[in-house]
């Protein structure tokens, strides 16, 4: 079942409306005059074991699909989608980082559950905002809480933390 949402996602990301969806909202989310380029990122063993081992959740696949967000030729922000696991099926999210690895937005591109859905709300989102590595994403403490989503909130939280985290491993290696 695993290896076929995989694959799934793959092809939807690839040539679909995942795709679709994640480069619109990066484009909502700068002057008209960006340009985007899309990357796979292979995760090395090395970075996956630290930073699961740190946030205590393992990455979704092996692979991370990121753009490059760019202005007059200089890459301005970094943007990265990924899945967590919801109660019974995947949340697809986008978080987008400074070069410096704060976060400017986060998103959720595709909510699949039929409860807990308020984790979509930009209300709720902003409060990653600016948050980076020595950040804490702590539900309950420094992330609020949703009645009925708190399987979505603690894995969102943790997913935000773990691109985070990869991004300050991964930044100089990036295109």
């Amino acid at each position: 079942m695993m290896a076929y949402l995989n694959l799934l996602f793959i092809s939807l990301l690839a040539a679909g409306p995942i795709r679709n969806n994640s480069e619109k909202h990066i484009f909502s989310q700068f002057p008209k005059d960006v340009k985007i380029s899309m990357y796979t990122l292979d995760l090395t063993k090395k970075n996956k074991t630290s930073i699961q081992n740190e946030v205590k959740q393992v990455f979704y696949r092996d692979k991370l699909y990121y753009w490059t967000i760019s202005q007059n030729d200089t890459t301005i922000a970094y943007a990265f989608i990924d899945n967590v696991k919801g109660k019974s099926m995947p949340i697809t999210f986008m978080v987008i980082l400074d070069k410096n690895g704060s976060i400017i937005n986060t998103s959720i591109i595709k909510y699949r559950e039929a409860y807990g859905g308020e984790v979509s709300s930009e209300r709720w989102l902003a409060q990653f905002v600016n948050r980076n590595n020595n950040s804490s994403y702590k539900v309950g403490k420094n992330i609020d809480g949703i009645t009925g989503a708190t399987i979505s909130v603690n894995s969102l939280s943790k997913g935000i933390q773990k691109i985070v985290l990869l991004f300050s491993h991964i930044k100089d290696d990036l295109k």
